[in-house]
């Protein structure tokens, strides 16, 4: 497989010969607002695509949606990628509103979903601890299969708990992709990943290969990559967890 770290939770994943974009978030620098009640007051996104939209599409065979926030699926998203080109959701409630937007061939991940001969599972994730829950909403996770390949884990946009040890242990996953940025507001805590959490998958899986992407590209973000770098280096886990620049890629 080749993941390629685009920018924020936007990555390109080639599988068992296949293109698959996750979360696109595709606007220009500084096109919407920042999000509100932020350590910084930067407009999103922070930071520029590091490669052209018509690079991601071009022979793009599917699109996963782990849920609809701005940052994980824009207005940009929705005007340049073909309108028939598959697209998977989390639940028919984003199914609604995607197939609003003109998309006409919109799935719902299952436990058990079946693409091109890829087995695509969907898993549990929580965007945040405590009251933060409400109003961050529901997401997911997916976990891709294949004969040929490594088993591979996309995480999504949650933090570590119980449910994600269910998920290393049931799948074994060798590649692991965490949202890794410790966003949060000034209040409520983190949305996603942070260092700890990013720990903690680490000793759960201490044999996989940990890929931390959504990082320094909305105003919200708090942790940085020179940050969690120098964690793993201090944890002895830099063999396995890597933090890619916008841009770079890994084939595993």
């Amino acid at each position: 497989m080749k993941i390629q770290q685009i920018r924020n939770a936007t990555i390109v994943v080639e599988y068992a010969g296949y293109k698959f974009l996750v979360d696109p978030f595709l606007a220009e620098k500084g096109a919407y607002p920042a999000f509100p009640n932020s350590i910084r007051e930067d407009q999103n996104p922070v930071v520029d695509l590091p490669v052209s939209i018509e690079s991601l599409l071009n022979n793009l065979d599917a699109v996963i949606l782990t849920h609809l926030h701005l940052d994980h699926y824009d207005e940009v998203a929705k005007k340049v990628i073909p309108k028939e080109i598959k697209v998977f959701v989390q639940n028919q409630e984003d199914a609604d509103i995607v197939q609003k937007d003109g998309f006409t061939n919109v799935e719902v991940l299952q436990e058990d979903t079946a693409f091109n001969g890829i087995r695509l599972i969907k898993t549990p994730g929580e965007h945040g601890r405590g009251e933060i829950l409400k109003m961050a909403g529901l997401v997911c996770g997916v976990v891709f299969k294949h004969s040929s390949e490594k088993t591979l884990y996309v995480a999504g946009d949650t933090v570590w708990y119980e449910a994600i040890h269910e998920v290393l242990n049931t799948y074994k996953p060798d590649v692991i992709v965490v949202n890794g940025g410790d966003n949060q507001f000034l209040q409520m805590g983190s949305l996603v990943m942070g260092k700890d959490d990013i720990y903690e998958v680490s000793k759960a899986a201490p044999n996989a290969k940990i890929i931390s992407v959504h990082m320094e590209a909305v105003n919200h973000w708090t942790l940085s990559r020179g940050e969690l770098k120098r964690f793993v280096d201090e944890k002895g886990i830099s063999d396995n967890v890597f933090v890619p620049e916008d841009g770079e890629s890994y084939t595993i």
